[in-house]
């Protein structure tokens, strides 16, 4: 109900027991320190284990960051395919996996395969038993190598291009052009074939 004019306000409640409905968070910066030493000593309990997951590089989302790169969930079934690991291995040794990203260009697919295959080159696999090593583990003077945590470092988002006066190619070159014939060349595949291969059964219709 709306109060209207300058009545009294009916059933004023004003003195409640607010300070028991009232949440406080004053320990907050405790808890802050708290929760990161604790992410040192099970940094420091994990041995030689790497400090976080090996993440694949992308790019970031529309025309408006996709000059930036980032790291990813994780690296594709194709990538690991091409870069000889299997999902379940590569979950075992540090590296992260999200089987929902597909590649879109060739340029990134390579470039994440590079990061797989340079990662493969730094790790060492220690043997659960050191009288019997499986496949694929560290033996001999592998084990007592120096060993590096740090992730491996994301490439730069783009190469600087040195200054250079522009070809009379580039000059001539219409990318308008290009790009609406490239479209309609994409639109129109399934038209165009349906119409040559009608066009080559009727020749060889007339050929009998």
């Amino acid at each position: 109900m709306t109060i209207g004019h300058n009545n009294a306000l009916p059933g004023n409640h004003f003195r409640k027991d607010w300070q028991r409905r009232v949440k406080t968070w004053f320990d907050q910066p405790g808890r802050k320190l708290r929760r990161r030493n604790a992410r040192k000593t099970k940094a420091a309990s994990l041995g030689v284990r790497p400090l976080d997951l090996l993440r694949p590089a992308v790019r970031g989302q529309t025309v408006r960051y996709n000059i930036k790169v980032r790291e990813g969930r994780g690296f594709s079934l194709g990538e690991l395919k091409e870069a000889g690991i299997s999902r379940k291995v590569a979950r075992s040794i540090g590296i992260a996996v999200d089987h929902r990203r597909r590649n879109l260009s060739e340029e990134g697919k390579k470039l994440n395969v590079e990061r797989l295959a340079a990662y493969k080159t730094r790790l060492i696999v220690f043997p659960k038993k050191a009288s019997k090593p499986k496949k694929g583990d560290a033996t001999g003077a592998d084990l007592e190598a120096n060993v590096e945590r740090g992730p491996i470092a994301l490439p730069p988002s783009f190469v600087h291009e040195e200054p250079r006066s522009i070809t009379e190619e580039e000059r001539e070159f219409e990318a308008f052009r290009a790009l609406r014939i490239a479209r309609s060349d994409q639109r129109n595949a399934g038209k165009r074939k349906v119409r040559a291969q009608k066009k080559e059964e009727e020749e060889a219709a007339k050929k009998k």
